[in-house]
């Protein structure tokens, strides 16, 4: 065997290790950002522990319009309008990762915890005055007209409210569900503090329960187009629903098992879960992390769900389908991409969210109009801001993503999209072999 043959022999090997080690993603760093990704889309006076540095103070104003004070939580997506629907369903999902994952946190915890408290701890301004509940903040129209820093903008501040006369039972039940989950991971942390959280849940839920209706028939444009809600306000009222849930589990889990004879839900060629509409990755991790939790239920209980046609969804296969879908977005897809921002060395570089997009106040103290950022919106270049953690839409049915700015379903952030995947994460650095 000659030398030439010999080398080639090891080099091939070498890459073939390589690309062995490249493909097992590092799921404590990609936790440790999906965390971090939160103080990017903190509002209100910022923290002296805030990492992202280059975000400031902003909408310190927030509710004066109403009497409220309304000043803090997050911005939702990549714009500056407060929705309180997909913030609570953030919180919510934040806590219940704490809840059900906490432990595979380790140095992470806090930091995870701290950004359930700011969601919460905004929650409670809004649930402040009793029989009221403040829903968004921000006039979304022309929010959505403008491209400003949130540093910046100076579109309306509009407080859009429920009552007892325009309810929104809807938003109010998931402020209720963020607040109770919460006081369960504070409690014997800061009893105090837990308590608190209990109290204004039980009240908010009570309201809900009591003034039931969608809210965005209550505040009109400051609710749909972006986050409607229907009839989903009617779930769950005063009904007992133990055995359908298991039942109804049971059967969403054959509707997503690729194998399945039943299965509802799509695959992309390189193994992405589809949902069609807007924004995949968020069904993509609120679905990864059911799976997990329902994994772990199904192996407390000894049980398994039969699909038909010999099909049988063990809790190991739920977690191997779960897996698949976390590495997909971490890389091991057929672009080799990264879909969260500042993991890996290929992630998108021009996502749609106004404060990466523009220069930081640091580089660029004056004041960016409504439309003077547009030349930045419409730029090739990548973002002057690093979002770390931040989770985009992803790509399409074909595993083709087109990283700009003007793909807004592709290339948008969400605290709802980030949230889930803690718990994700956090589950797969316990159980990374």
């Amino acid at each position: 065997m000659g030398c030439n043959y010999k080398c080639l022999i090891i080099l091939t090997s070498l890459a073939i290790l390589a690309a062995g080690v490249a493909c097992v993603p590092n799921y404590a760093e990609a936790l440790s950002k999906c965390i971090q990704f939160f103080e990017g889309q903190r509002s209100g006076k910022l923290p002296s522990s805030q990492r992202m540095t280059w975000r400031k103070d902003s909408a310190l104003k927030d509710g004066s319009d109403i009497g409220m004070d309304l000043v803090g939580g997050y911005y939702d997506a990549g714009d500056n309008v407060k929705f309180n629907f997909p913030m609570a369903f953030t919180t919510t999902m934040l806590a219940w990762s704490v809840l059900e994952f906490g432990q595979y946190m380790g140095q992470d915890l806090p930091n995870a915890i701290e950004a359930i408290k700011w969601g919460t701890d905004y929650l409670l301004k809004a649930t402040s005055i009793p029989g009221t509940v403040a829903a968004v903040v921000g006039d979304p129209i022309k929010d959505h007209n403008c491209w400003e820093r949130p540093e910046d903008m100076d579109t309306p501040r509009t407080s859009y409210v429920v009552n007892q006369t325009h309810p929104g039972s809807d938003v109010a039940a998931e402020i209720a569900a963020a607040l109770a989950a919460s006081s369960l991971v504070f409690r014997n942390r800061d009893d105090r503090y837990s308590n608190l959280l209990r109290g204004r849940a039980y009240k908010v839920f009570q309201f809900a329960d009591k003034y039931t209706g969608p809210y965005n028939a209550s505040v009109g444009a400051g609710a749909c187009p972006f986050y409607c809600g229907y009839n989903g306000y009617k779930a769950g009222m005063r009904t007992s629903v133990t055995n359908t849930v298991v039942l109804s589990a049971d059967k969403f889990v054959c509707l997503i098992l690729p194998e399945s004879p039943t299965k509802f839900f799509t695959y992309s060629p390189g193994g992405l879960l589809f949902v069609p509409g807007s924004s995949n990755i968020q069904h993509v991790t609120s679905y990864s992390f059911l799976l997990l939790v329902y994994a772990r239920y199904l192996e407390a209980a000894r049980r398994v769900v039969h699909c038909g046609r010999n099909v049988v969804a063990t809790p190991s296969r739920l977690i191997d389908v779960a897996r698949g879908q976390v590495n997909y977005m971490l890389g091991s897809n057929p672009l080799h991409m990264s879909y969260m921002v500042g993991y890996s060395s290929k992630y998108p570089k021009r996502i749609h969210h106004r404060a990466s997009t523009l220069p930081s106040i640091d580089r660029h103290p004056q004041k960016f109009g409504c439309l003077d950022g547009k030349q930045y919106f419409n730029s090739r270049k990548p973002d002057l801001n690093l979002l770390v953690g931040a989770l985009v839409g992803g790509p399409d049915a074909n595993d083709q993503f087109l990283d700009t700015r003007l793909n807004v379903s592709q290339s948008e952030p969400a605290t709802y999209i980030d949230a889930p995947f803690v718990g994700v994460l956090a589950y797969f650095k316990g159980h990374a072999s």
